[in-house]
């Protein structure tokens, strides 16, 4: 579908890539994956057009559409959050507007036989069949379910766009690229913004799409969830594996050890040829020896060992002063931004040594608590500190809070006191900031780099208490393992606020969900919560439908619409993955019958046996019948959809 070939990208005299290539096939679902730096957005920009390769090209057919999603982005104004949504579906909103102004215009009419009334009833079918085609007649119930999996509530429909924070805006552009329905998904770190929930009904949604998703993420767990194949960028070069993330790792670790393995054994024999060649080169009778091994030696086709990025953020995080036994004790804490309540008379008790994760929807109040904690904000009720209780607190927006126009070096030498002003080159330098990069102006640095500069201000003292709000969002696989590896190692008190799955799993022993207003404790790690929040959702679920089985006939019919429309839904889909399936088999058969036409091709075909021939023919006719296959199984599918139409 999509074909990169033998692209090359250069910034200045620096390789950003050199001679890659891949294909895109329409069922694709492949992990981008490689260091912060390594390239991954560019080659997205590559595959839209955004960006053009110094060397090399990018075929895309004309009927293929792409929807992205870039890290950052340009958030339109003037608009409230549905009708925002809602210009995802331009071309069946101005289909709309032709159907009303034509159906105005034949009511003005009474001359039904004339070409030109007969010409409108023409351009009404072609426009009503083109907006049955684009699914015009469910568009408000698609941006409704897709808003609410985002984490919308019904109530911020009507909310202007410009109130919303940032993370909030992204999620209606996100909206947006799913609800095109796209032949392929571009999408830079589509969860760095989003709730645990929202995340797994992205996950969901993702994994029945139709079409190809290409997907930049640092989240382990969504990676494994969606993708199917994995793409890594390093040092220039691409490696392409047909597994998810986790079997991704393991078998690049196999394959460099293979590779060192070969190359080890291979330079042996080379050094010991060599020197059978330098022993003996001047003694006549071993003459026809040494020419032998030198011929052999000039044939031996060289081993590479592929190049591996080594570089990752190195340290550990002082050792924690002893605090007293209560570290945070709160009673009644209540907090409201204007009318809007956010925290309901909470309380709660944090002792010393526990690591625990404040886990919600987004604006349930976790970054608000943290900054209660932190004393940055005003509240009501009670908050107590414990004795001895220094916190250390990474903001989520800490990009924002830094002087953008200091260095790397001032930033952290401006605010180091003491002793420690005498390692401030050394703390850099284990984030990775080393030479030339400590000169760097914070404005310039990108989400990675000023999320290790704001980890860096962490070791300049030492802390009872590490509060880490979205620590994760633009960290590398690499680093965020070494960061997890540094807090499980920490013996003080943690609470990080995050929703990547896999950096809680074993760092964490307790969690705290934020939901209407209050906290709820839960003993255990993160999956053993998601577990138990799934049943806790489908018990709430069952109340609710017996409580409206109780209510109006009214209400009665309109959980029946409900359920029918949910039952239509579930068939369709039935009927969409046996189309689908049947897809994938007359992919396979022809890209099967393709390598028999390439032998075919070949000057050495007379050569062929019968029984290739006969296997030739049973391809051909496999292939005759999937496609009568595949014609009848979307037959069905349109003749189900026509017959919930009527």
């Amino acid at each position: 579908m999509i074909s990169i070939n033998q692209t090359t990208v250069r910034f200045g005299g620096f390789e950003l890539f050199s001679q890659i290539s891949m294909m895109i096939s329409p069922r694709d679902r492949i992990g981008l994956v490689g260091k912060n730096g390594a390239g991954k957005s560019t080659l997205m920009k590559i595959i839209l057009g955004e960006e053009m390769p110094d060397e090399g090209s990018v075929t895309v057919p004309s009927n293929v559409k792409i929807g992205y999603l870039p890290q950052q982005m340009i958030y339109p104004v003037g608009k409230s959050v549905f009708e925002e949504t809602m210009t995802a579906f331009d071309e069946v909103l101005q289909i709309e507007t032709q159907i009303k102004q034509i159906t105005a215009q034949l009511s003005e009419r009474e001359d039904y036989s004339s070409p030109e009334y007969i010409k409108l009833i023409d351009k009404l079918t072609t426009a009503n069949e083109r907006y049955d085609l684009l699914g015009g007649s469910s568009i408000d119930a698609d941006v409704e379910q897709t808003l609410t999996g985002l984490g919308f509530r019904r109530s911020d429909f009507d909310r202007q766009t410009n109130q919303l924070s940032g993370g909030w805006r992204m999620r209606i552009e996100l909206a947006k690229v799913l609800l095109r329905k796209p032949s392929v998904f571009l999408l830079d770190e589509p969860t760095n913004h989003l709730d645990i929930e929202s995340i797994q009904w992205l996950e969901d949604f993702l994994k029945e799409y139709a079409g190809a998703v290409v997907l930049i993420s640092h989240d382990r767990a969504f990676l494994d969830n969606v993708t199917k194949r994995t793409v890594e960028i390093s040092v220039g070069k691409l490696y392409d594996y047909d597994v998810s993330y986790t079997k991704f790792v393991e078998l690049r670790k196999e394959r460099r050890q293979q590779q060192m393995a070969a190359y080890e054994n291979q330079q042996k024999m080379i050094q010991e040829t060599e020197k059978f060649i330098e022993r003996f080169r001047y003694k006549a009778t071993k003459a026809v020896q040494v020419q032998s091994r030198i011929k052999h030696l000039d044939k031996v086709e060289r081993i590479q060992v592929d190049k591996e990025d080594t570089s990752a953020v190195s340290f550990k995080f002082p050792a924690a002063p002893r605090s007293g036994t209560i570290v945070v004790e709160t009673k009644g804490l209540t907090k409201r931004y204007g009318e809007t309540l956010v925290l309901d008379n909470v309380d709660f008790i944090i002792e010393r040594g526990e690591k625990l994760a404040f886990v919600g929807r987004n604006g349930e109040g976790k970054t608000t608590l943290s900054r209660i904690i932190t004393e940055t904000t005003d509240y009501e009720g009670v908050l107590k500190i414990g004795h001895n209780v220094n916190v250390g607190y990474y903001a989520q927006n800490e990009d924002e809070l830094m002087d953008l126009e200091k260095t790397v070096f001032e930033t952290i030498d401006d605010i180091a006191v003491g002793e420690i002003r005498k390692r401030v080159r050394d703390i850099l330098g284990s984030f990775l900031f080393s030479g030339e990069t400590i000169d760097k102006k914070v404005k310039v640095l990108s989400g990675g780099e000023c999320s290790r500069l704001a980890m860096a201000k962490l070791l300049l003292e030492p802390y009872s208490l590490l509060l880490l709000d979205e620590p994760t969002n633009h960290l590398d696989m690499r680093s965020k393992d070494l960061l997890k590896q540094a807090l499980n190692q920490y013996d003080g008190t943690l609470i990080v606020v995050s929703h990547d799955r896999d950096f809680l799993d074993g760092l964490v022993d307790k969690i705290y969900e934020f939901r209407d207003h209050k906290l709820k404790q839960h003993s255990g790690g993160i999956y053993n919560f998601l577990k138990k929040r799934k049943l806790e959702t489908l018990q709430e679920i069952e109340r609710k439908e017996r409580k409206k089985g109780q209510q109006t006939e009214t209400t009665s019919e309109n959980k029946q619409n409900y359920l029918q429309r949910k039952e239509f839904e579930r068939e369709k889909r039935k009927y969409k993955n046996r189309v689908s399936q049947s897809e994938t088999r007359i992919t396979k058969i022809e890209t099967e019958i393709e390598q028999f036409d390439n032998q075919l091709a070949q000057p050495n075909a007379s050569d062929l046996t019968p029984d290739f021939f006969d296997k030739y023919k049973k391809l051909k006719k496999q292939l005759e019948n999937e496609m009568e296959t595949w014609e009848n199984l979307s037959a069905e599918l349109d003749d189900f959809i026509q017959q919930k139409n009527v």
